[in-house]
């Protein structure tokens, strides 16, 4: 039996209160797939992402975590679903007043009833997986722009999910950390079977890492483009063509 997708857009129309951004956004994504959200500024990528994780319901459609829907979902079903995915956040949210171990300790302490020491151990696991290990007694204040990267996966990736979504993970890093980033998310992805849903404008790292991508626009109300890298970069759309060839729009 042919799995279901690990994340379905069923024609949502995202937006929020009243405002509509966008009114048709339609695309799967497959199980263990690297897969980017594009789109120029103010396309409607961060509100589409809310509504993916549960934050925002969308104005209309529906979006299915493996087959299961996170929009109608209620109680204890809903609470199952939100647990199945982890997430990273643009600027990392870690506490700035609990150490790395303990802002990775958090959702286990939480949500998985182990004993305090158990949870300790299974974050030092988690930061052993990212690299991290050596700054878990280290307050968030003192490490770089990339290392708090790599605590807040190791904290969204605390209760094993199945499903990673990352925000802009490689913004306002220098070119060599932003590499070591991708390498990274692509081991995790590879040795662990999880599926990772990445928003980002960050060329390189969508033409190192990507499975696959939907390129995002307001006047297409919807998904002007959907594939690999390469055919996106040859896409008969102009803007799309434009992002991945860093053209500047013509005035």
């Amino acid at each position: 039996m042919e799995r279901p997708a690990a994340v379905e857009c069923v024609h949502v129309a995202s937006g929020y209160g009243s405002a509509l951004v966008m009114p048709d956004v339609h695309f799967s994504i497959r199980p263990g797939e690297i897969f980017f959200i594009l789109g120029g500024s103010g396309c409607g990528k961060s509100t589409l992402l809310k509504h993916m994780i549960g934050l925002e319901p969308p104005l209309g459609g529906d979006i299915r975590l493996f087959g299961e829907s996170i929009v109608a979902a209620e109680g204890a079903a809903r609470q199952r679903l939100l647990r199945s995915f982890g997430m990273m956040y643009q600027q990392g949210a870690l506490f700035g007043n609990l150490t790395v171990l303990e802002n990775v300790c958090l959702p286990l302490e939480e949500f998985s009833g182990l004993p305090a020491a158990l949870c300790a151990d299974v974050a030092r696991r988690k930061l052993a997986q990212v690299g991290l290990l050596a700054q878990a007694e280290a307050m968030p204040a003192s490490l770089s722009g990339g290392q708090c990267k790599r605590a807040a996966i190791a904290r969204a990736m605390a209760l094993d999910p199945k499903l990673l979504f990352l925000d802009e993970p490689s913004a306002g890093l220098d070119p060599v950390t932003s590499a070591g980033l991708d390498a990274l998310i692509v081991r995790l992805s590879r040795t662990l079977g999880m599926t990772v849903v990445i928003v980002s404008h960050e060329l390189a790292s969508i033409e190192a890492i990507a499975d696959r991508a939907v390129y995002l626009d307001r006047s297409a109300g919807g998904v002007l483009a959907a594939g690999a890298p390469a055919a996106l970069r040859e896409s008969e759309h102009p803007a799309v063509r434009a992002f991945f060839r860093r053209e500047a729009e013509r005035s």
